[in-house]
């Protein structure tokens, strides 16, 4: 109850506009993207809260040390070992199969920087879970944000990203010269040999 008082009391004095698709109605991995700013985390609270949505995210372990662990844990944070993140995609299978519904946040283009390609797992994780991905959104050309399509991955990857990168295209972030091109790692072209 508090958390929807608190975003309608945001959504009425912000300057963004929620606006898209409403929240999935299952688990979902939901994408949050372009992730370029840190009011992306205040955007993803916002429109979580405000469609009512239990949500977990990602976090680097530092977000969760000291007198902030237990907020972030609060407001869903997982830590994340980035050393090792075979292990991330391992204990959010865990979670799902024992029983947790949530939509799992992720922000596949990593850190708020222009990256060369999106981070494989929010794919793997759906996959491997079952689950559709939703495509969640910033867009600062429209001041807008908010929840896009929910759909099934085919394993088809090219298929796949084709839909998402199509989604996407016109979509700017917070900052849009950080902007990374949704494309994983598996779609570059391999470098030449020296």
């Amino acid at each position: 109850m508090l958390r929807r008082l608190l975003s309608r009391v945001y959504w009425s004095l912000s300057r963004w506009t929620l606006a898209g698709e409403p929240a999935p109605d299952r688990p979902s991995v939901l994408i949050g993207a372009p992730h370029t700013s840190n009011w992306d985390f205040v955007l993803m609270l916002a429109i979580a809260w405000r469609h009512e949505m239990d949500v977990r995210w990602l976090g680097k372990k530092s977000l969760f040390a000291g007198w902030r662990g237990p907020i972030m844990r609060r407001l869903g944070g997982i830590p994340v070992d980035r050393s090792n993140p075979a292990d991330v995609v391992g204990e959010v299978l865990g979670r799902i199969e024992a029983g947790e519904v949530f939509g799992l946040v992720v922000t596949p283009d990593g850190t708020r920087g222009a990256n060369p390609h999106w981070k494989s797992g929010f794919y793997r994780i759906a996959r491997e879970a079952g689950i559709p991905v939703t495509l969640g959104y910033v867009d600062r050309t429209t001041m807008t944000t908010g929840l896009g399509p929910t759909f099934m991955l085919t394993g088809d990857v090219p298929a796949d990203m084709d839909r998402i990168r199509e989604f996407y295209a016109d979509k700017a972030g917070v900052r849009p010269e950080l902007r990374t091109e949704p494309r994983l790692r598996s779609e570059l072209p391999e470098a030449p040999a020296a």
